[in-house]
């Protein structure tokens, strides 16, 4: 099926109210967007000098905000919403200001809403540890992880989920593959304990307990990097 797909822009002025204008105009802030606002962000610089363009960002990717994370104090999302600057926070650890040029309105994002964050991925971490039976979830979506820079191929969607079943850790593993997940389809299997989603990241961050499965690699390699520190200590 071709598809065409259509560039469509926020139309609003995005001026900066009076109060957030004073609050960031001395500091280096890193502005940041998603695509239908990103064309704004000239007009924001404009308004803060000392500010550096990081570019857009999506709800599973904040690589643009965490190349500047060093250079600046703090960043402010344009555009509407909480998922995609909560990204953007989770990445960088700075404080992230959002600002809706529709309805004229900015707040700053919480940090318990960050903090909350962690703990939920911590969590489902602790149980992915402790299942036996353990259920993969993998895409056929065209565009999505690997794909977005890679053509689709099936070895490039299985990629994760062989690397987890080679761990050979004892674990019974069950390859789902899906086109469209919803949480409660997967209500239909339940001998299994736990899940780990190879999709979306963001997908872990809806109101299903699943771990993915990069966060399952990144924290055995950190392991795995604290052992060999401490055995060169000694």
């Amino acid at each position: 099926m071709k598809t065409h797909f259509v560039h469509a822009k926020i139309t609003a002025d995005c001026k900066l109210p009076e109060d957030l204008l004073k609050l960031l105009v001395d500091k280096p802030v890193g502005l940041v967007s998603n695509i239908q606002h990103l064309h704004m962000l000239k007009q924001v610089k404009e308004q803060l000098p000392k500010s550096l363009i990081a570019g857009q960002v999506l709800g599973c990717r904040a690589d643009s905000a965490a190349r500047l994370k060093d250079k600046v104090d703090c960043f402010l999302y344009v555009g509407t919403g909480r998922f995609h600057p909560i990204k953007v926070g989770i990445e960088t650890g700075k404080p992230v200001y959002c600002f809706d040029p529709c309805a004229e309105n900015w707040f700053l994002l919480e940090q318990k809403t960050i903090d909350d964050h962690h703990m939920r991925r911590m969590g489902a971490l602790n149980k992915f540890y402790h299942a036996e039976n353990v259920g993969i979830l993998i895409t056929t979506k065209v565009g999505q992880n690997d794909n977005k820079i890679n053509r689709f191929n099936v070895n490039n969607k299985m990629k994760a989920a062989q690397k987890l079943i080679e761990r050979n850790d004892g674990k019974k593993y069950y390859i789902f593959a899906f086109d469209t997940l919803r949480g409660n389809d997967l209500e239909d299997f339940p001998f299994i304990d736990t899940w780990v989603n190879t999709a979306c990241s963001r997908i872990a961050d809806e109101k299903i307990t699943m771990v993915n499965s990069d966060e399952i690699f990144s924290h055995e390699a950190n392991d795995k990097k604290d052992a060999a520190l401490e055995i060169k200590r000694k």
